[in-house]
């Protein structure tokens, strides 16, 4: 298989580079931590390693090294398609190089092969009241997977500590692969009445599951890689990836750390931060009417919107120095196919207006979109309407960079996580010493 041929290959070096790092360097202090940053949620802390995605301030998001238009551009795509396929992606994160054709097709192919879902997961799900949330099914339905786990079986069965990596890349491949058919399946049981759509063998990974969802328009399979591709990876310090970090550092299956990382997805402070944007979206159209197409008007909206306490959401990032590419490659798709979409023009003038409001309020530093502040207006557009779908979405495709991370993390032998803890009063000491 060719995943597990290439990180064979590539980590004797990296094994030596990680020990010889700690072994000659570990005294080396990368940081000081301040008692804000101790109380403050470990904001800025350096504490975590990852080498599958960087956010830099002024790039944004790079997955390996490359940035968002790079990837777009240089990964493989469909036959016709604008967007690259998600397996070419994340060969990408785990091997850290552009795969070719045949090597992307290769994981599309690994995904396929594992892609059957076992029954007793849609029973789980049609056993649980119909007003559960998506999320809450999506979770359930990753966790109890885990009796699948081919980590967990050879794990017990005494498998050496330098193989832990294989069936831990086995489990990943097994769990992505069922994850689009999974997250239709909720999607037509809680808002279709059931109508539920087989899976087309035809069809790429990303493609399946626009299919599966049941948009007509060809063109939503594209947008489905696009969102795919931008909401796979983030640094390891968000909640989701560091839940799902710090849950498999105990040697917990990727199943039982993959549905952790998607309970803190769930939250509205991370995933659910997207439907939060579409409804602010949604709010200035009721409220505005036609003055929603003026900028002077908006901006007024915007301020009075400030000025009641509230926040604007999806502007303003704690890294990024400039508008967020992820936004950016979304802003681009939706202009090029649909620009006089009612809520993606609304979108796209927020842009134009937003940001210097924030500016002249002065409370923002940098007050760009991320890709929250888009992204469901273009999942409007294609009928997709139901709000808390929007986070199962970003679910599947958060597994994938969770999972390349996690890999990688068992095959270097990374510790169990357990950062030590203070109480107040030790604080207070060490402040009134610092004096």
């Amino acid at each position: 298989m060719i995943l597990k041929d290439k990180i064979q290959e590539l980590l004797p070096s990296w094994r030596e580079r990680v020990r010889k790092l700690v072994k000659e360097k570990g005294d080396v202090k990368v940081g000081e931590v301040t008692i804000a940053q101790v109380y403050g949620g470990m904001r800025d802390v350096k504490g975590l390693v990852t080498d599958i995605s960087y956010v830099d301030p002024v790039e944004g998001i790079r997955f390996r090294g490359y940035t968002i238009p790079e990837v777009l551009e240089k990964l493989p795509k469909p036959k016709g398609a604008e967007i690259p396929f998600a397996g070419g992606l994340y060969y990408l994160l785990l091997v850290g190089s552009i795969p070719t054709l045949e090597q992307a097709m290769e994981v599309e192919s690994e995904w396929k092969k594992r892609g059957y879902v076992p029954q007793y997961v849609f029973e789980a799900i049609r056993a649980l009241p119909s007003d559960t949330h998506p999320m809450t099914l999506f979770t359930v339905a990753v966790l109890i997977l885990q009796r699948e786990s081919l980590f967990s079986k050879q794990y017990h069965d005494g498998l050496k500590k330098d193989s832990y990596w294989e069936p831990m890349l086995e489990d990943s491949l097994n769990l992505i692969a069922k994850l689009p058919e999974i997250a239709a399946y909720i999607y037509r049981l809680k808002y279709k009445n059931g109508d539920i759509i087989s899976p087309d063998p035809n069809l790429d990974w990303a493609g399946n599951f626009a299919h599966m969802m049941g948009v007509k328009d060809p063109l939503y399979k594209d947008l489905s890689r696009l969102y795919f591709l931008l909401h796979s990876d983030h640094e390891s310090g968000n909640v989701s990836a560091h839940t799902t970090h710090l849950v498999a550092s105990s040697l917990s299956d990727i199943y039982y750390a993959a549905s952790a990382g998607l309970s803190g997805l769930a939250g509205p402070l991370h995933g659910l931060a997207n439907q939060e944007c579409l409804g602010w979206l949604l709010e200035v159209r009721d409220k505005c009417g036609d003055c929603s197409y003026d900028k002077s008007a908006l901006s007024q909206f915007a301020w009075d919107t400030l000025n009641n306490g509230q926040v604007i959401p999806g502007y303003g990032h704690a890294v990024l120095r400039k508008t967020d590419p992820r936004f950016t490659a979304q802003l681009e798709f939706g202009k090029k196919y649909f620009p006089e979409d009612e809520i993606f023009k609304l979108a796209a003038l927020v842009y134009d207006v937003v940001p210097d409001v924030l500016r002249e309020q002065g409370k923002a530093k940098d007050p760009w979109p991320n890709v929250d502040a888009i992204s469901g207006s273009l999942q409007y557009h294609f009928g997709i309407k139901e709000f808390d779908f929007y986070t199962v979405m970003f679910g599947i495709s958060r597994i994938l960079g969770v999972s390349a991370n996690a890999v990688w993390a068992r095959a270097l032998s990374q510790p169990i996580e357990r950062p030590k803890s203070l109480t107040t009063t030790m604080l207070e000491d060490i402040a009134a010493k610092a004096v």
